[in-house]
């Protein structure tokens, strides 16, 4: 009778092991457990990274993975900064600007690459722009301030045609959806917007006339550079490498399966709030144009090369007292997918 007992346990594990094998073969990990680490997310609620944190959280990338994300929706870009610095989220979505000047200050904070996507110059068609000097006298919307970074790369760039932008045009500061909402009216004639919402404006016909990763080879930077990244402390990288790993891994995991799948889009299309079936197709193409496939060495030398137009244009204002990118901005524990698609 005991030998059929211990006959009967050494199936049942051996039955187990073979399930827990398939779980693996089929999702690459095993199913998340109420135990898992947690991962907290701060981001903007009605912001674009909601939509590869909604893929991760629908198809269960982060359980796949091990580890359990919890997306915490904030207010505004700054209540993420003060949540990440106040242990209120373990992760955020901002730029490595932020980071190295955070590090110049001795804090600790880390980036890994996020997204490509940057802003660009749009121009009402009936304005007839075809060119910087055309802008000449004219009103050009810039979202993000004074030292709002494409709107520095552009000055960079007609500084080496020999021009000065700043004084040349009458800047209008505003947010986003409010620049766009001008344009619309006629009110604007060229608009300097955040990626997302130069997709809406060329879906309403307006044209592109710089597009910011267009602007780094003509300043002699030869690599495109991933602004936007997820941005952490070291610390917390350290103390958890393994989960933070994971998240990492879900996000390109996600990423893989918005580069892929057009349903996939088709699904996100409500919280895209896409007035149209023509502008959700333009904001997919450009969210996929934006998708990095590296970081190597060669790219975060890029990324100093590109620290050093912005100090020399934005100044202390944006960059801090440290003229150079901080060391230590990029984290180095995580590998890009050489090809994520």
């Amino acid at each position: 009778m005991q030998r059929l007992m211990i006959r009967r346990r050494l199936r049942f594990s051996w039955l187990h092991a073979l399930r827990a094998f398939a779980v693996v073969a089929l999702f690459g990990s095993l199913p998340a457990q109420a135990d898992d680490p947690q991962i907290r997310v701060g981001v903007l609620k009605f912001g674009t990274v909601m939509w590869e944190l909604d893929v991760i959280k629908t198809h269960e990338l982060d359980r796949k993975e091990g580890v359990n994300l919890e997306v915490v929706e904030l207010g505004s870009k700054q209540a993420t900064s003060v949540a990440l610095q106040g242990d209120g989220t373990d992760v955020i979505v901002t730029d490595w600007i932020w980071v190295s000047r955070q590090r110049a200050e001795g804090r600790d904070y880390a980036f890994v690459p996020y997204s490509l996507a940057v802003g660009g110059l749009m121009v009402d068609p009936k304005a007839q722009i075809g060119a910087l000097t055309d802008l000449a006298g004219k009103k050009v919307g810039v979202a993000g301030g004074p030292v709002d970074k494409s709107w520095l790369l552009v000055q960079a760039l007609a500084k080496s045609r020999g021009i000065d932008l700043a004084a040349m045009v009458e800047p209008t500061f505003g947010a986003p959806p409010l620049l766009n909402k001008l344009a619309s009216k006629g009110d604007l004639p060229a608009v300097l917007n955040f990626w997302h919402y130069n997709a809406r404006l060329r879906a309403m016909g307006f044209e592109e006339l710089v597009s910011v990763s267009e602007i780094l080879p003509e300043l002699g930077i030869d690599r495109p550079v991933p602004l936007l990244g997820w941005v952490f402390s070291r610390r917390f990288a350290e103390e958890n490498t393994d989960s933070l790993t994971a998240f990492l891994r879900a996000s390109y995991a996600a990423k893989r399966l918005m580069l892929d799948s057009d349903a996939e889009w088709e699904r996100l299309a409500p919280k895209m709030k896409a007035p149209d079936a023509a502008t959700a197709r333009t904001l997919r193409d450009a969210w996929r144009a934006g998708v990095p496939h590296t970081f190597d060495a060669e790219d975060r030398q890029a990324a100093a090369r590109t620290f050093d137009v912005l100090a020399r244009e934005g100044g202390e204002k944006l960059v801090g007292a440290r003229n150079s990118l901080s060391p230590g901005t990029f984290w180095e524990g995580f590998e890009l997918p050489r090809r994520v698609n």
